[in-house]
């Protein structure tokens, strides 16, 4: 006998499920980053931040991310005829998310004539934004940024280049550059034998006529990391008679021929994927050689510099994400009778998160700051030498884990790809890997310290005006300072002394711009050794709700 539905009750109502977070302003709900903007050098920018802020938190613009994401690139080798291709097919999601990127000059920007003071602080800014929504087509765009100041020293390269590598226009074809409106560059150093040691590269580099800077080479060998081969050209490392040396490689020769670099194929990445990042072959790729031979690694290292500042605002991009993911959710999420914002432990480990996420902010945007200033302020120099690695090194750390910890807070939901939080949580270590790991990066601050002595006063300097606010940050300070100024810190010491530097910069930020609660709880657990093994260990008393307030505004 049939039964009619209706008699029984309903099994699937749903209740007590936070709606999606989207159509907001991500800017206009960041109370830190607007701070940061204004008082590092940027605040004509703010209105334009703003408006990039409600477009970038829009459900649209949200959606691209997740499609680009779910729709990974196809390599596509040869065409029906069987000619050679080596192109890279992609959702044309990940082509919405690149022509905003270029359109509004987050690939060049800070290189164009007409760019303001602080123009390196509001990309930082707009690049934090969009590492909310997506962090794969920032890849192309952050090695076209780090690019040009080496590119447009090589007048060979730069006649024809420059003007595109400028251009806001985006052109995904793949055709010869000459025949584009726009053009983007990657990068290729990394060898199967190498990895991090790039003087170990086997790739060769012969001079097709004349040696020397901008002149044409033949490059044979392979790279295992090849990123965002899509790109109109890379900069790549190959060792030339005069030893290791950069070359400009172009996706196509001068006569329009698509160039000898053979893509064998894409990597299977943990996260990152709406991007591409391949492995390739040179069978006598034609490239130019930028610079002097053997001066191949300062030479692309300058890219590095741009490109390792911007794993920084990415990373601090992504905690300012998982942060704003875990506060909705308790926001509208109920358990126990109450929601859960307004449980005392639940609190905690929000505040907590909200600390990590103001200091990394603060840092970001200080580092970037320096990058503004460094051509008229010898010691904006040296910070920017010796906090790049620094910044890079702790914000890329912490990321992961804040990551892990708001998806805690959003339990089953945080674990399912539906949500925002997985996808987050995979893509957070690459730019712990990408542009020089942990070790990397910490002996590099090693290198900063010991090559440059004024350095340490530099970094003095900084710190100076926060000190008489807190004793515990007087005291830290001065340890971390004589520790410094003796030089006998060994490389098996290294991490846990950029740690302990990145950790007085933003306590010394904190303490100078951020709310007492903020700054006097960030130096009790971070500084002074109050602090537990996971998030949510705050001292009793730090002031949870003034805290969690102002990293999530209430409308």
């Amino acid at each position: 006998m049939h039964t009619p539905h209706s008699i029984f009750p309903a099994t699937h109502e749903v209740t007590n499920q936070p709606p999606p977070l989207e159509d907001i302003n991500l800017y206009a709900r960041n109370v830190p980053l607007q701070e940061a903007v204004v008082r590092d050098g940027a605040a004509w920018a703010s209105d334009y931040l703003v408006e990039r802020g409600a477009e970038l938190g829009a459900a649209a613009m949200l959606a691209l991310g997740e499609a680009a994401n779910r729709n990974p690139p196809l390599l596509r080798l040869f065409d029906r005829q069987g000619h050679r291709r080596d192109e890279v097919d992609f959702h044309p999601a990940w082509h919405q998310l690149l022509a905003y990127l270029t359109a509004h000059g987050l690939h060049a920007g800070p290189w164009e004539d007409a760019a303001p003071a602080g123009a390196h602080v509001a990309r930082a800014a707009h690049y934090m934004l969009h590492a909310e929504v997506e962090n794969g087509s920032q890849c192309p765009v952050t090695m076209t940024y780090g690019a040009v100041p080496a590119i447009r020293r090589q007048a060979e390269v730069a006649a024809d280049w420059l003007p595109l590598l400028l251009s806001r226009r985006y052109d995904p074809r793949a055709v010869p550059a000459r025949d584009k409106h726009g053009v983007l560059v990657g990068m290729g150093m990394t060898e199967k034998q190498g990895g991090s040691d790039v003087r170990a590269n086997t790739s060769r580099a012969v001079p097709e006529g004349p040696s020397g800077p901008g002149q044409a080479y033949r490059l044979t060998g392979h790279k295992w990391f090849f990123s965002a081969p899509m790109c109109d050209a890379h900069l790549v490392l190959a060792q030339a008679p005069g030893g290791l040396s950069c070359f400009f490689l172009p996706r196509f020769t001068p006569d329009g021929e698509l160039n000898a670099v053979r893509i064998q194929r894409l990597k299977d990445k943990l996260g990152d994927r709406s991007n591409a990042g391949a492995e390739v072959e040179f069978a006598g790729a034609w490239a130019r050689l930028l610079g002097e031979e053997g001066r191949g690694v300062p030479t692309i290292l300058e890219m590095g510099t741009y490109t390792r500042l911007d794993c920084a605002i990415g990373a601090a991009g992504q905690m300012r994400q998982a942060l704003s993911q875990a506060l909705h959710h308790c926001a509208h999420r109920r358990a126990f009778g109450k929601l859960l914002r307004n449980q005392p432990l639940m609190q905690n480990v929000l505040a907590d998160m909200a600390l990590e996420s103001e200091a990394a902010t603060a840092l970001a945007l200080r580092l970037a700051r320096s990058f503004d200033r460094e051509a008229e302020d010898d010691r904006e120099a040296l910070l920017r030498r010796l906090l790049t690695p620094a910044a890079k090194y702790w914000l890329c750390k912490r990321a992961p884990m804040l990551a892990a910890e708001a998806m805690e807070v959003l339990g089953g939901n945080g674990y399912v790809e539906d949500w925002p939080l997985a996808r987050l949580y995979r893509q957070a270590p690459l730019n712990s890997i990408w542009e020089g790991a942990g070790n990397v990066m910490c002996l590099d601050v090693l290198r900063a310290l010991a090559r440059h002595p004024a350095t340490i006063d530099a970094l003095a300097a900084e710190l100076e005006p926060a000190r008489a606010t807190s004793g515990v940050l007087n005291r830290y300070c001065g340890w971390l300072l004589d520790e410094l100024r003796e030089a006998d810190y060994s490389e098996s010491s290294a991490r846990r002394l950029t740690q302990d530097l990145a950790l007085a910069v933003q306590a010394a930020l904190l303490t100078r711009h951020a709310p007492q609660a903020v700054a006097d709880a960030f130096i009790a657990t971070r500084l002074a050794g109050d602090w537990g093994y996971a998030f949510g260990t705050l001292p009793k008393g730090s002031g949870f709700d003034e805290i969690v307030l102002r990293a999530w505004p209430r409308e």
